[in-house]
């Protein structure tokens, strides 16, 4: 996947540092893949990525996209914590079957599996079939930076946040998310017939209801109001069924 860029954490407090930061906990790279995300103190979505331990090292595999802004996030946080903060050169191959060596992605068992230092892999459309089969986001379509929220995107689901690690960067607006509101918007899985352009606005009748975003097979994933998001909507010519 050329789109990835390997962000390498080490150094003695590159463990306390990252279970500082980030929504997961880091003890979960020390069994294999783990997915997490860094947020504002707001609790808004900044980048998402997978993580692994070799050794005391952490490497974190992030979106081309977000990899700078990552990498200058986490030098900004690093203050005088006893750790440094590279970008490293690494393939990465998404995988529909095992191999050596390959890890299996945590966020759905439909994803596959994860190799770095390989390459080839999946091609995009049949990644895509798997993550709207899932209702898998993916950076930079249904994730949008300083606008997502992790429990409106599933990231629970998803295995990307854990609500029993403790403090970390946009943790409490996050805990009140998940535990004191009734979710009225979020990331769900609807039938498609047509197709529309990713970010096309759906409608309940008169009403906004949501956004359509990939699509795949007769499905979809999409952004919506609960309280509109019933029977038959509309994105442009569209027809859009929540299911």
């Amino acid at each position: 996947m050329a789109d990835r860029q390997i962000l390498k954490v080490s150094g003695a407090e590159a463990r306390d540092f990252l279970q500082g930061l980030i929504s997961n906990d880091v003890k979960r790279a020390d069994e294999g893949l783990a997915y997490a995300a860094l947020l504002t103190p707001q609790g808004k979505y900044l980048a998402d990525f997978f993580l692994w331990r070799e050794g005391e090292d952490y490497f974190l595999d992030v979106a081309n996209g977000l990899a700078a802004g990552l990498l200058q996030r986490l030098k900004m946080y690093k203050l005088r914590a006893k750790v440094e903060i590279a970008p490293v050169e690494m393939t990465v191959a998404a995988l529909a079957d095992a191999v050596e060596g390959a890890m299996p992605d945590p966020r759905w068992d439909g994803m596959g599996w994860r190799h770095y230092g390989a390459t080839g892999g999946m091609d995009r459309a049949d990644y895509d079939r798997r993550r709207v089969a899932g209702v898998v986001p993916e950076t930079g379509i249904e994730l949008i930076p300083n606008e997502t929220y992790l429990v409106e995107a599933g990231f629970e689901r998803l295995s990307g946040v854990d609500f029993r690690k403790g403090c970390y960067v946009g943790q409490e607006v996050t805990a009140r998310m998940k535990h004191k509101t009734e979710l009225r918007k979020g990331l769900v899985g609807v039938e498609v017939e047509g197709a529309a352009p990713v970010g096309t606005e759906i409608m309940a009748g008169e009403k906004p209801a949501g956004t359509l975003y990939t699509q795949a097979g007769g499905r979809g994933i999409a952004y919506l109001r609960f309280d509109r998001a019933g029977g038959e909507m509309m994105a442009g010519e569209a027809v859009v069924r929540r299911g």
